[in-house]
């Protein structure tokens, strides 16, 4: 049986790797300012870029219905050297080809990093699986603060090529996991128990359908606030470090609010801190659209605060509704989130092209609004009702 105590040493230590990959993979929404300067991008083609490093995230349920069998822990070891290698490729990339070649490699890696990690992370959380979420959540927003700030400043400091240079630190990074963790598996595999595709998808459904609607509206107002927040900072007038510093701050920002969020939904309840997030991010965000200068960085830390507080919620509604399939449901909310992510992300470039960031940024506001009806139709347990 496995504890049910809260092992913060291994949390740590795969919250730790999270941390590294994510500093990685953060280096793509900073660079698209400089993809599309130096190749003659549109928006569309540049938000496209995100979709090709997202679209392994489809592999993510295949991946999780095999970790809840066999040993997987190489995924989570190798991710951060993997992508710190593809990740700093970027710098010396000849055309968009190349690019979305690396980006794809990278994607590989963190879709099998992403299917499985938070899973060993919430098994090893014990009762407190809103805490472990919380951490692991922690991990990636302090790896995306870090990462645009990473970015720019080797950009600024040695060249573009120079991210060549950020190599060694991923391979650290595995180096590490590898004597961290590699005693890990038995803790993780003791609870696994064979499920039937069919049944366990038919058994779902109910949760997952009202969840896909959820995940879609939200996800608008998130890549605007991610992915095209550079971009739409530059057009202002913004430089390319500012642009990446308010990044940044936003993810900086994320960073409490993903421990917040997930600590306080293990006590006051999940659906609480949906509602809470889902009133907040589209208010603040309509609040920063019409707002200029140095007021808008006070916003940006409350944009991220509410705004990325909810993930580790979502995880941990997902493993405490599916205890005995924890990694084939991670995997299948992964590929769920990677698909309506990439709608949102390519409607949110094309409403970009066609009329104009502000607008596009708008309508993603008042579309998470309307999400708030889906958390009153979203199955919890028992323990996750606000």
């Amino acid at each position: 049986m496995m504890s049910k105590t809260f092992q913060s040493g291994r949390v740590a230590t795969i919250a730790a790797g999270h941390t590294i990959h994510d500093t990685y993979t953060a280096f793509l929404a900073p660079l698209l300012p400089v993809f599309i300067a130096r190749f003659s991008l549109s928006k569309t083609e540049a938000g496209l870029l995100t979709v090709f490093m997202q679209a392994p995230s489809l592999l993510q349920f295949v991946i999780g219905h095999f970790a809840d069998r066999i040993s997987l822990k190489y995924f989570i070891i190798m991710a951060p050297g993997v992508t710190g290698v593809a990740m700093s490729l970027l710098g010396i990339a000849p055309g968009y080809a190349a690019i979305a070649f690396l980006l794809i490699i990278a994607g590989l890696n963190s879709a099998a990093f992403h299917a499985t990690a938070p899973v060993l992370a919430g098994t090893l959380s014990g009762n407190n699986l809103g805490k472990g979420m919380g951490f692991w959540m922690l991990g990636g927003e302090l790896g995306r603060t870090i990462g645009p700030l990473v970015l720019v400043s080797t950009i600024t400091l040695v060249s573009l090529p120079g991210l060549l240079y950020l190599i060694p630190v991923g391979a650290l990074t595995s180096f590490i996991l590898y004597l961290r963790l590699r005693t890990a598996e038995e803790m993780h595999r003791q609870e696994r128990k064979p499920a039937k595709w069919r049944l366990t998808l038919k058994h779902m459904r109910p949760f997952f359908l009202p969840l896909a609607a959820l995940i879609l509206l939200r996800s608008f107002a998130i890549v605007s606030m991610t992915t095209f927040l550079p971009t739409y900072l530059s057009e202002k007038g913004s430089s390319l470090w500012l642009a990446g510093a308010a990044l940044s701050v936003l993810e900086a920002a994320g960073m409490g609010g993903a421990l917040a969020g997930g600590w306080k939904s293990d006590h006051l309840g999940r659906r609480v801190v949906l509602i809470v997030s889902f009133i907040a991010t589209p208010l603040l965000l309509l609040i920063f659209l019409i707002t200029r200068g140095w007021l808008q960085f006070p916003l940006l830390i409350l944009l991220g605060f509410f705004g990325l507080s909810i993930t580790p919620v979502i995880m941990a509604l997902v493993q405490e509704s599916f205890p005995e399939n924890r990694a084939f449901a991670n995997g299948i909310y992964m590929t769920i989130n990677f698909i309506l992510r990439s709608v949102a992300v390519i409607l949110v470039g094309v409403m970009g092209d066609y009329f104009s960031l502000l607008t596009a940024f708008t309508i993603s506001a008042v579309l998470m609004l309307v999400g708030l009806i889906f958390i009153f139709i979203l199955p919890t347990q028992p323990n996750s009702n606000g």
